[in-house]
């Protein structure tokens, strides 16, 4: 039967004939009646089947062995045993190896028509065995993709149990030995579709029996992770991300980045090739998973392999946003690695120079996708720009090719910035021992305390916070110079771009402290910020000596100027002196509030027991560089029902006309006697900056001790400072305005010790319409909504947000912290411009200056340094840390309490286009 068959069967037969030849087999096939024709009937089907010349042979025989199954079922079965169904699998079939897919093909073929025969169950067994025998030899994707087909349609061929996880494990291997070296686009598409049905197979085993999903995952890893230079798995392991669940990431990230049997080589292995996964064209969540095993190796402070990693693959990252299929996931992953590596703009700019040519691309591509993505693009740009700016030799080209795009707000960046950054606390895997000390949400820097330093501490952040003098400071040409205003330029540098949450100004401290002031003792503020700009003030005017066009920082911003005038009430002889003044020191008034202005007079004859001054080496002489306090001073003012004194009370209480007489007589040069007179001052000229002390603390003349004041003082969100101009014969009194920028107050109920703490916002010296940071205007009328944003509290190295109603109630709601130095701006008004917040060229800042490259380069420096000192505690944390639950191991706000006490505290350190560009991905 099988010569007759054979002669039929040839293909050389045209359509009609062929037809009738399948007609007469399927014939013969049901009427064969002896064994032997029935066993011709099985080898022949048997035959072309598996070893058929084209398609016409092996459909002949598939519909024979059909009609030859259905009809012969007994003898059917007795054939197709479990002993064949070995052979086929161990030795093959005539000259076809066992390891051809049709091999698989012909048995899955078989069980469609034996399924419903006892004797299934023994070839189910054999079966079982010899698939795992099979993927341990690391058959090609076809016979795995015709496998997996097989597997999915008679499950109960899965091998079980131990097995089973066994089986999953050596599926995932051959997985990774799969390698694509086609290059036409249709054997892409069949490779990836083999792919796609083994990684479909191995999900529905993950989901029928969970247990298998773990160990799978640790194989995954374990060859991802492998340093074997002769060993490059297959980017086709990345088919089985989209299958593992989701809510599975944050525990198994956490599992393998806290696992001490995971080396570092094996880690830096893992990740990178987990980012070439981006590559493959089907997964989903690659990015998802990529981005949570960064964000997971910053929660464990693995900064070396998170640079390692970046600098070695940002640009392939970068080179996938030109493959429409692949470029989303793609953009996640590079935003996440360029935002969160702050620390240099090393790896930034490896790929600036590709940005203008995917810009062009993007514009012209014609993709209705194309759009959206390129405002992602360049909002990430953006961003980055504005992180690493000072570089326009590099970006005039970006920028000019994106200028017609929209640009995020500044504070929106800043946020972006400091949520992505590695240090940031909003990492959700940072947990337990391994938590870092990241700068806080609102992404500013604070102070150490380097021992009883809260007095600099808080005057540095109050000048910090003074953004016009902050940025002409850092726009300063210093370079070489060993000033303090150089150091002064590095500590704002610092507090603006290093990656600690708080810096330790060492040096500074060394270079700044008064020679008066003993290390570790407790100090005064005022004292200190005097001292600091007068010393400033005089290396400026050394430095403009030296050279004449050297702009003055200091000078023209703090620097402000005043009249004394002292009249003999018999002579009428006016004695008049002008002084410079860095602050105001503004004494409390006697027993009552003042509230009628400048013209209210001072009677020397009030009582003068207690002498008002300041705090911890404030002398009670007027400090060189201030106003000079009232002669005369208050008592201590109990706690009353009246209302509380103003900022304009105590101004006003400064200005005001006050007699002298009795004790504190005037000698008149004149009439050559004491004689009764008026003594009144006038601000002649109004610094930028209006700096205000409050004398809190007084001296007992009686008791012989030192008190503080602690009545309160409402503050106002703005002041008018009344200005006499000397030059007008009238005397022209101008009302300027100023804002509140910042408050340090002072905690503590003794004048001898304490802690000082302080307030601030960024204000400018423009209309509140110009600055993000200034949501108001020159108006009276200011409400507290509009008086209310962008507050910060820094505490030392604490620096959390805050709001202006907590500045206005800090006293009532903690008695004995009170405001003792506050800082306004003086506000521009319509017609005129301020000398302060120029650049070297005199033209004004309105945005943070570019950092010049021996502050970048200082930054930088300590910023690796500081990821490596972070690296190096979450090792010795690690160490003593529980052992993970499972392992990866490869083969091979303040206001609700008030402010702590002085001292030390802290650390520191000095969407796609389907597959029309698939043959363009590198496999």
């Amino acid at each position: 039967m099988d010569k007759i068959l054979e002669g039929l069967v040839s293909s050389n037969h045209s359509v009609p004939v062929k037809k009738a030849i399948v007609k007469k087999v399927v014939e013969a096939a049901e009427r064969a009646v002896t064994e032997d024709q029935c066993q011709a009937l099985f080898t022949l089907t048997t035959r072309l089947i598996l070893l058929g010349e084209d398609a016409f042979q092996k459909q002949i025989g598939s519909q024979v062995l059909d009609a030859y199954a259905r009809y012969h079922r007994p003898e059917f079965e007795r054939f197709f045993s479990k002993d064949f169904v070995l052979s086929l699998l161990q030795q093959g079939y005539g000259q076809l190896d066992r390891k051809d897919p049709a091999i698989v093909e012909y048995i899955h073929c078989c069980l469609r028509l034996l399924i419903s025969c006892p004797s299934v169950l023994e070839i189910f067994s054999v079966i079982q065995v010899e698939v795992l025998r099979m993927v341990c030899e690391r058959p090609d994707p076809a016979f795995c993709a015709r496998l997996s087909t097989l597997l999915s349609d008679f499950v109960q061929c899965i091998p079980r149990d131990k097995s089973g996880v066994l089986f999953c494990q050596q599926l995932v291997r051959t997985i990774s030995s799969f390698h694509c070296f086609a290059s036409q686009e249709q054997e892409l598409r069949e490779y990836v579709g083999q792919v796609t049905k083994v990684s479909a197979l191995l999900q529905n085993i993950w989901k029928a029996d969970p247990a298998t999903l773990l160990p799978s995952l640790q194989e995954v890893f374990a060859i991802i992770a492998s340093t074997d230079p002769s060993f490059d798995p297959s980017i086709a392991l990345a088919s089985l991300v989209q299958h593992i669940p989701v809510q599975m990431i944050t525990v198994l990230i956490k599992s393998l980045t806290t696992d001490q049997n995971v080396r570092d080589a094996n880690m830096t292995k893992a990740l990178c090739r987990m980012i070439d996964w981006l590559s493959w064209p089907l997964a989903q969540h690659v990015d998802t998973w990529v981005i949570a095993l960064l964000k997971g190796l910053a929660a464990v402070q693995k900064f070396t392999i998170l640079i390692d990693v970046t600098l070695l693959k940002i640009e392939l990252v970068f080179s996938r946003l030109w493959y429409p299929i692949v470029r989303q996931g793609a953009l996640a992953v590079l935003s996440h690695m360029l935002l969160s590596f702050q620390h240099s703009p090393e790896a930034f700019h490896l790929v600036v120079p590709h940005v203008v040519d995917l810009v062009q691309s993007l514009r012209t591509d014609g993709l209705p996708t194309s759009k959206a993505f390129l405002l992602q693009f360049t909002e990430l740009i953006h961003c980055m720009m504005y992180q690493y700016s000072g570089f326009p030799d590099l970006y005039d080209n970006i920028l000019e090719a994106i200028k017609d795009l929209p640009k995020s707000a500044e504070e929106k960046i800043k946020l972006v910035l400091n949520q992505s950054a590695w240090t940031s606390q909003s990492n959700s895997f940072a947990s337990g021992l391994l938590k870092q000390a990241g700068k806080s949400e609102t992404g500013k820097t604070g102070l150490v305390n380097l021992g009883n330093t809260c007095y600099m501490n808080s005057i540095i952040q109050t000048l910090f916070m003074a953004t016009d003098f902050r940025r002409h400071v850092l726009s300063l040409h210093l370079n070489g110079s060993n000033t303090l205003m150089k150091k002064l330029q590095l500590l704002f540098a610092f507090l603006a771009h290093t990656q600690r949450a708080a810096y330790a100004p060492r040096n500074f401290l060394e270079a700044s402290r008064p020679p008066w002031f003993n290390m570790g003792s407790q100090q005064d503020c005022s004292e200190y910020l005097r001292f600091l700009l007068d010393r400033l003030h005089e290396e400026e005017k050394t430095l403009q000596a030296l050279d004449s066009a050297k702009p003055k920082a200091v000078s023209p911003m703090f620097g402000g100027k005043l009249i004394t005038s002292i009249c003999c009430t018999l002579c009428n002889c006016i004695s008049e002196k002008e002084e410079p003044f860095t602050d105001l020191s503004l004494a409390f008034c006697p027993g009552t509030t003042l509230q009628d202005g400048p013209q209210t007079q001072r009677q020397s004859e009030e009582p003068k027991a207690l002498c008002q001054g300041s705090v911890n080496g404030g002398s009670e002489a007027p400090e060189p560089g201030s106003a000079k306090a009232p002669a005369s001073n208050a008592h201590f003012v109990p706690v009353t029902n009246e209302p509380p004194l103003s900022v304009p009370d105590l101004v006003n209480y400064f200005l005001a006309p006050e007699i002298l007489d009795g004790d504190n007589a005037y000698f008149c040069e004149k009439c050559s006697s004491l004689q009764r007179a008026e003594k009144t001052i006038k601000v002649v000229s109004a610094p930028e900056y209006l700096i205000l002390t409050l004398l809190r603390f007084s001296y007992d003349a009686k008791c012989h001790v030192r008190r503080k004041i602690l009545d309160n003082v409402t503050i106002p969100p703005l002041i008018r400072l009344p200005v006499h101009d000397p030059s007008i014969p009238t005397q022209a009194i101008q009302s300027v305005p100023y804002v509140l920028s910042s408050v340090v107050i002072h905690s503590g109920i003794s004048s001898e010790s304490g802690h000082y703490y302080s307030y601030g916002r960024n204000i400018n010296g423009t209309d509140g319409a110009q600055h993000p940071d200034n949501q108001y205007g020159i108006k009276e009328d200011l409400g507290n909504a509009q008086a209310e944003s962008n507050w910060l509290l820094f505490n030392d190295s604490r620096v959390t947000f805050t709001s202006f109603q907590s500045v206005q109630n800090i006293t009532n709601r903690f008695p004995k912290d009170t405001a003792y130095v506050l800082m306004y701006r003086k506000q521009e008004l319509p017609g005129q411009s301020l000398n302060g917040g120029l650049m070297a060229n005199g033209m004004r800042l309105s945005a943070e200056p570019p950092l010049q490259k021996e502050l970048l380069d200082a930054i930088i420096k300590d910023n690796k340094l500081y990821l490596q000192e972070q690296e190096l505690s979450a090792r010795t944390q690690a160490l003593q840390a529980p052992s993970s639950s499972c392992s990866f191991r490869p083969n091979g706000s303040d206001d609700n309490n008030p402010p702590g006490s002085c001292g030390p505290s802290g650390g520191g350190g000095g969407g796609g286009g389907g597959f029309n560009t698939i043959s363009r991905l590198v496999f």
